[in-house]
């Protein structure tokens, strides 16, 4: 006689890399798994700036995660925004559009990621975009390019040089990548398409507080990324502190104290990373430290405390000072679904479970494209620039975005980009520069009346 007992439940929070190569692994594992995400979409983060200047269009680096996971019979897929998650009870709570569905689990994942990080200035964010999500780079392509528009209708030179004034906040790899092809749209692309205003006057400005760029690759390479932006016209200032921001253009302070104002219309954030709110939530619940960033800090085998069922993985953990970047991300997910595999064999078979091995992170390098045909590279102790790098890069990027159709349509346009001049992805709306502040207020205002509506109610129950 057998006894039939329910398959064992995975919760994986998050569709990013940790938790989709997560639920991708436990494929031929005899686990139920249901993936649950904000959005409904995976979003290769590393390409967002080509599609905020005009390279690839949204879908090609954020396919459906339901038709990603179409064919995996034992994966399933919940919308919805994680509000609580019961250590003890084990189940998880999200909301989409206002129906609640609570989730119970046996094993967990939480890869979540990251924000933007204002360093305690959040009102930046309102005319300095981050660059962590698709509304964000489709908003930053509608502000670069109606800059562009607007320039061409004035005749006032404070307000065109103001308009045609691009910075980018943080000289890591995401700034030096968003700055260098704002410089080559304007330069190359956009060049003899307006009549009143030449689009090469454009100046594209470089910030960051550091003292180099790239921070995190050698010296070396950081020096050549920045001759490299110098070349195609990018003003790199470091040392350099924002101290304030508005719509009209940002306060800066230089490393002797000398306090400065730069016009500019157009700014983009890429300064500084902060966890998902999910990590303080699990931090307070398990007793869990977090670190600078609000990341989780996890056992060896990336768990919380006390609670070897829940994993966090990629950008929400800190182990080892791992970076938060893709790879960690991608193994870090698989290494908990191998983890997971291994335990629920040995419960079918009645054996006792293995011991789990510490978490290792292979570095397979860093890498960072600065302008066409030319990127920077770290593998190891080796350093490679130039071209060499850029086709590394290439081939890198493609290896990880999901999809045959993606990746040849991905080909198609970096060749037309590349190669020639155009870019196919430069169309915008008034919708895509203007909806994340409108529903800012729209929230704002619903805040306010459920306030209202509550206060009622205790004044009427008093």
């Amino acid at each position: 006689m057998t006894t039939n007992t329910a398959p064992h439940r995975v919760v994986v929070v998050g569709s990013g890399f940790g938790g989709l190569f997560a639920a991708k692994a436990l494929r031929r594992s005899d686990v139920d798994v249901t993936l649950v995400a904000r959005t409904d979409h995976h979003l290769f983060q590393p390409l967002l700036y080509q599609v905020a200047t005009g390279i690839l269009s949204e879908g090609e680096i954020a396919p459906s995660t339901r038709l990603i996971l179409k064919d995996q019979s034992n994966a399933a897929v919940v919308l919805g925004d994680v509000t609580d998650v019961d250590l003890e009870a084990r189940t998880l709570v999200s909301v989409h559009r206002g129906r609640v569905t609570v989730t119970p689990y046996d094993s967990l994942v939480v890869a979540a990621g990251a924000g933007q990080s204002y360093f305690g200035n959040d009102h930046f964010a309102e005319f300095a975009p981050g660059m962590k999500t698709l509304d964000d780079a489709l908003e930053l392509r509608s502000r670069i390019m109606s800059a562009f528009d607007a320039a061409e209708l004035t005749s006032d030179p404070e307000e065109r040089a103001r308009l045609l004034t691009f910075v980018v906040v943080g000289a890591g790899p995401t700034g030096v990548e968003m700055a260098g092809q704002i410089a080559e749209l304007s330069r190359r692309t956009l060049a003899g398409t307006f009549r009143t205003i030449d689009s090469r006057d454009a100046r594209v400005i470089l910030l960051d507080a550091a003292p180099k760029v790239l921070p995190p690759f050698a010296d070396s390479l950081g020096e050549n990324a920045r001759r490299r932006l110098e070349k195609v016209g990018v003003d790199v200032q470091l040392g350099a502190s924002v101290t304030d921001v508005d719509a009209d253009g940002l306060s800066v302070r230089d490393s002797d104290g000398t306090e400065r104002r730069i016009e500019a219309t157009c700014k983009v954030w890429s300064a500084g990373v902060s966890a998902s709110p999910l990590a303080a939530m699990l931090a307070q619940k398990s007793g869990a430290e977090v670190d600078r960033a609000g990341r989780v800090l996890v056992e060896a085998d990336l768990t919380l405390p006390g609670h070897p069922e829940v994993f966090v993985v990629g950008d929400m953990m800190a182990r080892d000072k791992l970076p938060g970047v893709a790879q960690v991300a991608i193994q870090g997910g698989r290494y908990a679904a191998r983890t997971i595999t291994a335990e629920v064999k040995a419960d079918a078979k009645g054996a006792p479970r293995p011991e789990r091995s510490a978490f290792r992170y292979r570095d397979k390098g860093s890498m960072a494209t600065v302008t066409r045909f030319s990127a920077v590279a770290q593998v190891g102790p080796v350093k490679i620039t130039g071209f060499l790098a850029w086709v590394m890069w290439l081939a890198v990027h493609l290896v990880y975005i999901v999809g045959f159709k993606s990746r040849l349509t991905t080909v198609f346009n970096w060749a037309w980009t590349f190669l020639g001049r155009a870019r196919t992805q430069l169309t915008v709306t008034h919708q895509q520069m203007q909806a994340r502040t409108a529903f800012g207020r729209l929230t704002v205002l619903e805040d306010a009346r459920r306030h209202r509506t509550a206060e009622l109610e205790d004044a009427r129950a008093s």
